[in-house]
């Protein structure tokens, strides 16, 4: 009896679960079984192996041959287990020796010619081997860089199995020639994206491809919702933007990811094992620096928004948004049953999505902004008139339930432009740059404040943490007080409105909240005008 085994890695969501691949030759008719919970495309795996072997100038064993995939209680499924399936069955034959591959980590699929394929989720999947203790790793020589993102790793990148066999028996390199040619996609890279997918979807609008991205002075007027905006993204709050057709809100949604602060290093991993395996990774990009941004159509399923598809669950919008911005633009029209699915994931920070074949747990850190309009024609507030019904505006109003907006700390009435602001000569707004800046060093205030604690932003730390170990002025939360013993504000909203005035006070460089910083967060927060904001802005 031959023996021998190496390893790869299974991908549950956006987790890794190592798999150990275990080949065994024995005296019978040939024959080649494949077991341990695989799925047709790892099925199919014996015809592609078996192909890649031949036409790699090695032999293929005559006899019967088991291949076993162990922990056998996990699905299996891709074609990224072909590279770690020949060489356990080369193994096995002793063409290469076993103790050469019982401790390395293999990802990749199989051409027929031998050449060795890239797959999707080579990120995760290396972090997973990393996390168990193996640190020799072999992917296609195109996610080669992509595997190289994880520290302490050594990366071998091969172009085919040929080469492979060649390093592992110490035998001389063979070359292979490129199959691209000169203004023609590379084929050896169709395998990283899903057909259908698009590659706008969880990428910042702008870039070297499409131009520099959209500056926040390009908005005319809208002092209270770009300050919004700015309180937004200096403490990790959620936005609700409601006004007529063409007063701005798609632009100011569209300019919220150029005030965030960059990634940190952790945050593009996060986020490139997320689009890793969504088949989203722009080529020749490895890692995903800049920050997300996502904005599904309004008529988005469930599957496509939180995550599913056939077999376990794939990420869907709120995931590939994580770390950044997913815009409902025109909020109203979407699904009821689709926008409260984002309740579980504004409160816990991700998703978890059960189907028949298991349970994924998937990232889903992202600042919701809400766009609509204040009724179905969208004039409701302009005083040329709304054509609409009181009950019909009711309706439209209402397809946003309490529980959901319970969740969104910032609401702002965005007011018709008028004509003096779009046409004035006036200089314009802010620059993106100059608000960044502001959010940047608020954020660092937190930072410092959050120092010793699992939480980063304002809007990450609990309630009670905010009432007992970080409390705002004396007499300072009066108001908000008095809003919730009338029936104002809920338990979460006061919460809520005690985040948002620490991110005020930060903003303005204060040590703790006074009672303006929190007026002006309850104004934020139920959209009444409490006088916090003057009539020309903020700044």
């Amino acid at each position: 009896m031959a023996f021998a085994r190496t390893c790869s890695v299974a991908l549950v969501g956006v987790e890794g679960v190592v798999v150990e691949v275990q080949a065994d030759l024995e005296p019978g008719v040939a024959a080649f079984t494949l077991v341990g919970l695989p799925d047709k495309s790892l099925v199919e795996s014996r015809d592609r192996v078996r192909a890649a072997v031949v036409n790699s100038g090695a032999g293929w064993p005559q006899k019967k041959l088991t291949v076993g995939l162990s922990p056998a209680s996990v699905p299996k499924g891709g074609s990224g287990f072909d590279l770690a399936v020949a060489c356990a069955v080369l193994g096995a034959a002793e063409r290469i020796d076993p103790r050469e591959i019982a401790d390395l980590m293999m990802i990749g699929e199989l051409g027929l010619d031998g050449r060795v394929r890239p797959v999707r989720g080579v990120l995760p999947a290396v972090l997973a081997a990393a996390e168990a203790g193996y640190r020799q790793v072999v992917v296609p020589e195109r996610t080669a860089a992509e595997a190289s993102l994880v520290p302490g790793v050594s990366v071998l990148g091969v172009r085919s199995l040929g080469q492979l066999i060649a390093v592992l028996s110490d035998e001389p390199v063979p070359e292979e020639d490129e199959l691209a040619e000169d203004g023609r996609p590379d084929p050896m890279l169709a395998g990283l994206t899903v057909p259908g997918a698009g590659m706008g979807t969880g990428l910042l609008p702008g870039g070297a491809e499409s131009g520099p991205p959209p500056d926040i002075a390009d908005v005319a007027g809208q002092r209270a919702a770009r300050l919004a905006l700015e309180v937004a993204a200096a403490g990790g709050h959620h936005v609700y933007l409601k006004g007529p057709p063409g007063a701005g809100k798609t632009m100011l949604a569209e300019r919220l990811p150029g005030i965030l602060p960059p990634l940190s290093r952790d945050e593009s991993l996060e986020v490139t094992a997320v689009h890793s395996v969504a088949g989203l990774l722009p080529p020749g990009k490895p890692l995903v620096e800049s920050v997300p941004y996502c904005a599904p159509h309004h008529s988005a399923t469930m599957p496509s928004l939180v995550g599913g598809g056939n077999g376990l669950p794939r990420p869907g919008a709120v995931s590939l948004a994580h770390r950044g911005v997913l815009f409902l633009d025109e909020a109203p029209e979407f699904s009821g049953r689709v926008l409260d699915a984002l309740r579980q994931p504004l409160e816990s920070g991700y998703v978890v999505v059960a189907r028949s074949a298991g349970v994924v747990r998937l990232p889903a850190r992202f600042l919701l902004v809400l766009a609509a309009n204040p009724c179905p024609c969208g004039r409701h507030t302009v005083r040329t008139g709304c054509e609409c019904s009181p009950s019909l505006v009711r309706r439209y109003q209402s397809r946003l339930s309490g529980p959901l907006m319970d969740r969104v700390d910032l609401r702002v009435e965005v007011e018709a432009v008028s004509r003096t602001e779009l046409v004035g000569t006036a200089a314009g707004g802010e620059t993106t740059e100059a608000v960044a800046g502001r959010v940047r060093a608020a954020r660092e205030r937190a930072a410092a404040r959050l120092a010793d604690t699992p939480w980063r932003i304002n809007s990450e730390v609990p309630g009670h943490e905010l009432r007992t170990r970080w409390r705002p002025a004396p007499g300072a939360m009066w108001e908000a007080e008095h809003d919730m013993e009338r029936g104002l504000l809920t338990a979460r909203g006061l919460d809520r409105v005690l985040r948002v005035a620490w991110t005020v006070a930060d903003l303005a460089g204060r040590d703790r909240p006074a009672a303006g910083d929190v007026t002006l967060a309850l104004q934020l927060r139920t959209g009444v005008n409490r006088g916090a904001v003057p009539a020309g802005g903020p700044r």
